[in-house]
């Protein structure tokens, strides 16, 4: 296959600083920012083709070449659209164009709000998944794991690892990310070892997460993916879901993903968070604040009422500071983990969900899933049900597993 060309739909970019730090992420994965040709009299009629009035010339200019995107116009594979964090308006039009390449088009898309710290390594995650999408439709389209595989996923806080024989985990590891190599090594070494599989049996192995340049190399791995792609893949597999529209929420450790999948593909996505505070990250210090393992957190939670306390978690030291001082007014600890579960679901909701198009049903993975209150949040925030799969904290291990079997030779 040709070079993945990217559509660049944005504003902003020069004046922040990020234009070449977008380039060198696209550069870095294989791709090319193309910038799609349009004349003045097209930035003129815009506004009115598109039905959305602005101020700016520069979101003229974007609403142009997102019409010429979704005609069919340019070459692109991928869209990215940006603007600048601090642009309201920008904002809504980088919403509305992200809908409306999305669904005439039907390319992979991809929004972002820059500021002027932004580098290709921000980036880097975000323009490999529009890569992927673009080149390995094929292989994401596969929908059951054969032969015997290993899939690892080197997380910022955990390292899972499984072992699948068609289409059945046969075990799996999860320790704490200290070392990259050697969390691998042993989370991979307790998976072996539930299986009752020998190492040098794997026929293909896939590895995901933070740590996956440095694993697939030094494990000779099949498969070197990012977790965006991966993970919709796993969820949907998970839960059954591979035929039709969904949308995957995975609150992590560090960062937040929300993926709006069709026929188990991702088509548009975003990932990041403004603050730890809507992370798993929040929900551990909440746990050991109020004395209890991460995993009992849940349970707590469900005996709760949130609106009892107000809790601010846009800041993870503000929100530290609006659960202490809840507790030192007497608030019950049910309470205080119900409110700490409500405030990462409305932050999920106005952060990521924001920038997808929500589909039902909604599948909630990874480690924080397995803390019962924080799906029941959700469920109330958006008043629909939230698929928990089983094995949704191994999320991103066994999509790397299911995605290697397309390496085995037949």
């Amino acid at each position: 296959m040709n070079e993945i060309e990217i559509a660049q739909i944005s504003c902003g970019s020069e004046y922040t600083g990020v234009q070449n730090e977008i380039e060198s992420a696209a550069e870095r994965v294989g791709a090319k920012i193309i910038f799609p040709d349009i004349d003045l009299e097209e930035v003129e009629s815009a506004e009115a083709k598109f039905g959305l009035r602005v101020t700016s010339p520069d979101l003229k200019l974007m609403i142009a070449r997102a019409i010429a995107v979704a005609l069919g116009h340019t070459t692109a594979d991928a869209v990215f659209i940006g603007t600048c964090f601090r642009c309201a308006e920008g904002a809504i039009v980088r919403n509305e164009l992200r809908r409306y390449i999305h669904e005439k088009s039907g390319l992979p898309v991809i929004s972002y709000s820059y500021t002027e710290r932004t580098t290709a390594d921000t980036l880097l995650t975000r323009m490999e998944a529009l890569t992927t999408v673009a080149k390995r439709r094929s292989l994401l389209a596969r929908e059951h794991q054969t032969g015997l595989t290993a899939g690892i996923d080197s997380g910022s806080t955990t390292t899972k690892a499984v072992v699948m024989r068609d289409d059945e985990v046969l075990g799996f590891g999860w320790v704490s990310s200290i070392d990259v190599l050697k969390s691998a090594e042993k989370a991979f070494s307790t998976a072996l070892s539930e299986s009752g599989v020998k190492r040098e049996e794997i026929q293909a192995m896939g590895v995901t997460g933070y740590g996956r340049f440095l694993l697939g190399k030094e494990l000779k791995a099949d498969l070197v993916q990012e977790e965006i792609t991966v993970n919709s893949k796993g969820a949907v597999y998970l839960a059954d879901r591979q035929k039709g529209r969904a949308t995957v929420i995975d609150v992590g450790g560090m960062d937040n993903k929300a993926i709006s999948v069709q026929d188990g593909i991702p088509g548009i996505f975003t990932m990041g968070g403004i603050c730890a505070g809507a992370s798993g990250r929040f929900l551990e210090m909440t746990a050991k604040r109020l004395g209890v393992e991460i995993t009992e957190l849940g349970k707590l939670a469900l005996a709760g009422d949130a609106s009892a306390i107000s809790m601010n978690s846009y800041c993870i030291v503000f929100g530290i500071q609006s659960l202490v001082n809840s507790l030192s007014k007497g608030a019950r600890h049910e309470d205080v983990a119900a409110a700490a579960c409500l405030s990462v679901a409305e932050q999920v909701y106005e952060q990521q969900l924001q920038e997808v198009e929500v589909r039902e049903p909604i599948i909630m993975v990874g480690g924080t899933s397995l803390i019962e209150g924080l799906p029941h949040a959700m469920r109330e925030l958006l008043q629909t049900d939230v698929i928990v799969p089983p094995h949704s904290q191994l999320i991103g291990a066994v999509g790397s597993a299911l995605l290697a079997s397309g390496f085995i030779e037949e």
